[in-house]
Formats: C-alpha cells, sequence, structure tokens
C-alpha cells in the first residue's frame, strides 16, 4: 500500500523547492495548491464563489485571485466559507491521482493547509519546512509581487511552526538548498524503511 507522506509549512518557507527535490529522486507529487488553484477555475466553482463572494473578485468571466485573497485573509469567516467550496474538491482529485500513483511505495501530498484542513490525518507521516521569518517574508515579496503587510497577513492565518512542528515526524530546516537537500536525503531513507 502507498505511504501518503504530507508535506507542510508556511507561506514562503519553501515548500515548492523541497517538493521538487523529492521529484527529482523519484517520489510522485501532488501539489494541493496547484490543485486548489485549478479547481478554482472550474464552472460549478465559479459559481458557488460568486454566491458567496458577488461580481466584486472576478475581472471578467475568471476569478482574480488577487481579490479574492484581499478578502479571505482578512476575514476568517469568508476563509472559511473559500475552504468549504473549494477542499472537498481538492480531496476528491488527490483521491484520483493517488489511484494513479498506487505503484508508488510513497508519495508526497504537498499543502499549504496541511494541519488547518484536518488532512494531515490522512497521512501516514508528516514533514514541516521551516525558514527564517525574514527569509520567508522576502521570498513571498519577490514570487507574489506583493508588499509587507500583504504577506503577513497571509502569515497570520496559518498556524504558527511551533503548533505545526509539534505534530510532525519530521522537520526540514530550509535556509539553505545543500542543507535542505541533506535533510531530504536523510529523511527519504527514514521514510522507506518505516
Amino acid at each position: 500500500m502507498t505511504k501518503i507522506i504530507g508535506l507542510t509549512g508556511g507561506i514562503g518557507s519553501g515548500k515548492t523547492t523541497v517538493a521538487g527535490y523529492f521529484e527529482s529522486m523519484g517520489v510522485p507529487v501532488y501539489y494541493a495548491d496547484n490543485a486548489g488553484k485549478k479547481i478554482l477555475g472550474l464552472e460549478e466553482n465559479k459559481k458557488a464563489i460568486k454566491l458567496v463572494f458577488g461580481e466584486s473578485v472576478f475581472d471578467g468571466t475568471e476569478i482574480s485571485r488577487k481579490k479574492l485573497a484581499s478578502i479571505v485573509f482578512n476575514d476568517k469567516e469568508k476563509l472559511s466559507q473559500l475552504n468549504q467550496i473549494i477542499h472537498p474538491a481538492v480531496r476528491k482529485d488527490f483521491t484520483d491521482w493517488l489511484i494513479r500513483h498506487n505503484q508508488f511505495s510513497l508519495i508526497i501530498k504537498e499543502a499549504a493547509i496541511l494541519f488547518e484542513s484536518g488532512t494531515y490525518k490522512d497521512c501516514d507521516a508528516v514533514i514541516t519546512i521551516v525558514a527564517p521569518l525574514e527569509v520567508r517574508i522576502n521570498r513571498v515579496m519577490s514570487r507574489d509581487n506583493i508588499n509587507r503587510e500583504e504577506v503577513m497577513q497571509r502569515i497570520v492565518n496559518q498556524w504558527p511552526d511551533e503548533k505545526k512542528i509539534a505534530l510532525s515526524d519530521f522537520v526540514i530546516e530550509n535556509d539553505s538548498i545543500s542543507k535542505m537537500q541533506e535533510q531530504v536525503r536523510e529523511i527519504l531513507k527514514k521514510l522507506q524503511n518505516i
């Protein structure tokens, strides 16, 4: 049976970089955040978003993720409403993906809100990635072309690292590429022996 390894971390911690390194070592990775973006664009979800958030989050016929983010990262109830629309569809998408990858002994499920969504309970082990706060802020500002205040709004809506670490089986400190790669190799050896 395929082992599901959850991979999470706060915004800007380097989840995608770490996941990519696991992939380069032959481990399939499911990117829940990418799936969520794809699912957000489906017609039935656009209709649900329009009902909850109105026309103001649309640019023409497409949802403006930036406009939607500015609402949900300032209103926990709206964030919860968005999650109620997206999470069931992502869960189903993951189940379908897992069936297509059942020949692998282990896979990685990369998700920013693995703990917040409760899906960590479905994992055989969880890896949390951490990085210094200033490093995270600078990564997100340059990646998403947003200001420091917008990054901090997103950070405060996620669980703090300490809370994630307490529920994790492994922690990767992602402040240098070589150190991160060494930690991934060590963790992969341990996971293959579970």
